[in-house]
């Protein structure tokens, strides 16, 4: 059934519709979309107590850990809440709205909430038709009306959550978040505009946003001024071919935390830290040339550390965990120490925290994976369900993809 279903929209033709059929076809497949995700959320409820359940779903539907705690959190409070349930079956309502009005009942009693569910959801004609910024702002009137208590003490607990994340951007940028109480934030802000607002007065080049952030830079690292601009002086875990390096190569090299960047920002990071009047270690690593993996380390202890550590994080960069891409953590066997599981870099994974205690509970198992090429591991789940997790290549280049062998010439790698 499931298989014929996809087909019949493999081979939808929208070259044979008129722009109104186009349309009316894409209002279908968003309202049977959100009745999808609705029947995903009542599978999951349906699972067992298991520390692993929210695993599962999360390798289920492709998603990171956390993504798979917050879709199992979903689905057991939908079923407190009858009237969103079933706006959210019918397809009227997305998995976003459902988890907002989840989200903003959770301090309530069970009571409480069921009234805000009946109050919001009652009309499941009328609250598909409200934006996201209306639904919310009902939902915080009628929380802070019906328990004005609740609400104080979720804004205290939110306060003590504070907290300050890094997560990669596009171009080779990333987003620094800092969660604070609303007063810190904005006097914050306010400090960083007259800052700005001051310099570009006295003419300084630069635009408004680029003096606000390189004055946060400057001001929380204390890094030394190149042209203007704050040099961070930190250590490069910086991997890259020495090609790259120093022959004006076009490998991509890894930054660790980020993931690949061009060769040219590389370099330039480098020539950078050398301005500053660092000193800079360079440490050579050795790729296969095959798998562009780094060459193993063993070590005769049970945990892994220094050098190994090091290596395992170079060479996992993100938790290993298919879809994860959380930080490392933990580096750990692949087979438990305890079952007779060695200390090597072949034997040894790195993963988040989430994954290492979700791999614990019992029916999971992690094997080496020896049929992969490159360094794999086998996941089996309670359920008996198989994933591969795959080491990404550091240095080496894909097949198919372009190695540049002469001065302007490109050549295809089979």
């Amino acid at each position: 059934m499931f298989e014929s279903f996809r087909d019949c929209v493999e081979s939808l033709d929208a070259a044979g519709m008129t722009d109104a059929e186009r349309i009316d076809l894409i209002r279908e497949l968003e309202q049977l979309k959100c009745a999808a995700e609705a029947a995903q959320a009542e599978l999951a409820a349906a699972l067992g107590e298991g520390r692993g359940a929210a695993a599962q779903v999360a390798l289920a539907r492709r998603e990171s850990p956390h993504r798979g705690q917050q879709h199992l959190a979903l689905a057991r409070v939908l079923l407190e809440l009858p009237h969103t349930r079933a706006a959210f079956r019918a397809g009227r309502i997305t998995e976003w709205r459902a988890t907002l009005i989840a989200r903003e009942t959770a301090c309530l009693s069970l009571q409480d909430r069921r009234a805000v569910d009946r109050a919001i959801a009652g009309d499941a004609e009328a609250l598909e038709s409200y934006s996201d910024r209306v639904v919310l702002g009902e939902l915080r009137k009628l929380a802070a009306r019906l328990d004005p208590a609740s609400v104080a003490e979720r804004r205290r607990r939110a306060e003590s959550e504070r907290c300050v994340t890094v997560r990669p951007a596009p171009d080779t940028m990333a987003y620094l978040t800092v969660l604070l109480p609303v007063a810190q934030a904005v006097a914050c802000y306010a400090a960083l505009t007259r800052e700005a607002d001051t310099a570009v007065a006295s003419g300084e080049p630069r635009s408004r946003g680029q003096l606000m952030a390189d004055t946060l830079v400057a001001r929380v690292t204390g890094a030394p001024l190149v042209d203007g601009r704050p040099v961070v002086p930190v250590t490069l875990g910086l991997v890259m071919t020495d090609a790259a390096l120093l022959a004006g190569g076009h490998d991509t090299a890894h930054l660790p935390g980020h993931g690949p960047i061009p060769a040219e920002l590389a370099r330039s990071l480098v020539a950078d830290h050398l301005d500053t009047g660092s000193r800079l270690w360079l440490r050579r690593l050795y790729a296969s040339p095959d798998t562009g993996e780094l060459v193993a380390m063993d070590s005769h202890q049970r945990l892994f550390r220094g050098r190994l550590r090091e290596f395992l994080d170079l060479r996992d960069q993100f938790c290993r965990t298919p879809w994860c891409n959380a930080p490392i953590r933990h580096r750990d066997h692949v087979v438990r120490a305890a079952d007779a599981g060695t200390t090597t870099a072949a034997a040894g994974q790195g993963l988040c925290a989430t994954c290492n205690y979700a791999k614990e509970a019992p029916g999971w198992r992690a094997r080496p994976s020896p049929e992969a090429r490159g360094h794999a591991v086998e996941i089996t789940t309670p359920t008996g369900h198989t994933y591969t997790s795959h080491a990404p290549p550091l240095v080496a280049l894909r097949a198919g993809a372009y190695r540049q062998v002469d001065d302007g010439v490109w050549t295809l790698v089979a």
